[in-house]
């Protein structure tokens, strides 16, 4: 097996498909590189590129099940993004009316961090690079 060399994509399944995009190219910035409309699965599926090459995969589908995410629950805890300032990403993003959690230090890296949710909950992570 050849070694990894990076992440490719992330899928998330949002609930509402108009708001989630709407969030994810207009508040969060992402470049939408296709919009497929699957007629036979009532699915709509967002390809969305960040700077560094990997991408997001926006689902859509009809009455998905609710993601239980707390208290800790298993499986995918969160996605962070890397970012150069946290503090400037989260003002930038407050200032877009999206709810931002008090800025922390890892105190493992000593590097900042915060969190944020995507418009169904999702937790998402700003993280100094």
């Amino acid at each position: 097996m050849k070694k990894f060399i990076g992440i490719h994509h992330v899928a998330i399944i949002c609930s509402d498909y108009e708001r989630s995009k709407q969030f994810y190219t207009q508040t969060l910035g992402f470049s939408i590189i296709a919009e497929t409309y699957r007629a036979e699965r009532q699915s709509y599926k967002l390809d969305l590129a960040l700077p560094d090459g990997s991408r997001i995969e926006l689902f859509s589908f009809p009455n998905p099940p609710a993601r239980p995410s707390r208290p800790e629950a298993q499986g995918l805890r969160h996605l962070a993004f890397a970012v150069g300032n946290v503090e400037a990403s989260a003002e930038e993003l407050r200032a877009k009316g999206v709810d931002v959690e008090e800025i922390r230090v890892d105190e493992l890296t000593g590097k900042q961090f915060t969190f944020f949710a995507d418009p169904d909950g999702l937790p998402l992570e700003l993280y100094e690079a």
